[in-house]
């Protein structure tokens, strides 16, 4: 195997070895393993591709500390997964969204004092967080009611308008906004799932939440719409068009034989 398959396979056995301890912490039912393995094969699997296509063999100082939270995170989910089929304390799903959370300013940091930020660094920092923020409302959801979960779908809702229409996919301009915003989003989840708040002021920071996502995501919108002229038809490599047809000319327009020009023209 190459050293980046090497590197999904040994994110997977981590992922395996944290969700034994929680197995032994809290017993983790079928469900919640194959969530947490699961994850932990599509996220290690897409950050390998992603690798790949960008060539780059070994991941940086950022990265690691972004996978560490991945890790995490993967976690969080087997523990959300758990909590539907059978009590679960809340206690290590908290502390280890805490530790993500914390993580999510270092690896920003890390990444600039090393002279090591890169697209796909961003990249892969910005979906461990959106898959937090998700893993973290389907948490909530169970005492908060299920309209929390509009917080963690935002981002993929998003994405699946990128894929209807192709203005909405164009490159957003930088906007340190976003990171505040996601940031916020965490801890607020967080909060909640801890149940530290009075029901009625947890409520409120949570509608408060989904506002700032709102007001975040309708700014990019807003933007991507007065541009929608210029992003709505992407440019299509000349080897993904298809060759060109002859059409059929009609009857009248085809050329006629012209007069005999050989012996019986005698």
């Amino acid at each position: 195997m190459s050293s980046v398959q090497d590197r999904a396979v040994l994110g997977v056995i981590a992922e395996a070895l944290l969700l034994s301890a929680l197995d032994a912490l809290v017993g983790l039912s079928a469900v919640g393993w194959v969530t947490g393995v699961a994850s932990a094969v599509v996220v290690n699997g897409m950050l390998a591709r992603g690798l790949h296509r960008t060539g780059v063999l070994r991941l940086g100082p950022a990265d690691r500390v972004t996978l560490v939270r991945a890790t995490l995170v993967c976690a969080v989910a087997a523990l959300t997964a758990n909590s539907y089929v059978r009590p679960t304390p809340v206690a290590p799903l908290v502390a280890l969204s805490a530790v993500a959370l914390v993580l999510d300013a270092v690896d920003g940091r890390v990444a600039r004092r090393t002279g090591t930020t890169s697209a796909l660094g961003a990249l892969f920092d910005q979906e461990v967080d959106a898959f937090l923020i998700l893993v973290l409302s389907l948490q909530v959801a169970r005492s908060s009611g299920v309209w929390v979960v509009a917080i963690g779908a935002a981002r993929y809702a998003f994405l699946v308008a990128g894929w209807l229409a192709p203005w909405f996919s164009a490159s957003l301009p930088a906007r340190h906004w976003r990171k505040v915003v996601a940031a916020a989003q965490g801890i607020v989840l967080t909060c909640a799932a801890a149940q530290v708040m009075p029901a009625g002021v947890m409520t409120a920071a949570l509608v408060a939440a989904l506002a700032l996502l709102i007001e975040s995501f309708g700014r990019d919108v807003w933007w991507l719409w007065r541009r929608r002229a210029v992003h709505g038809h992407p440019a299509v490599p000349s080897a993904l068009l298809p060759e060109p047809r002859e059409e059929p000319r009609p009857e009248a327009d085809r050329p006629r034989p012209g007069p005999d020009t050989g012996a019986n023209a005698a």
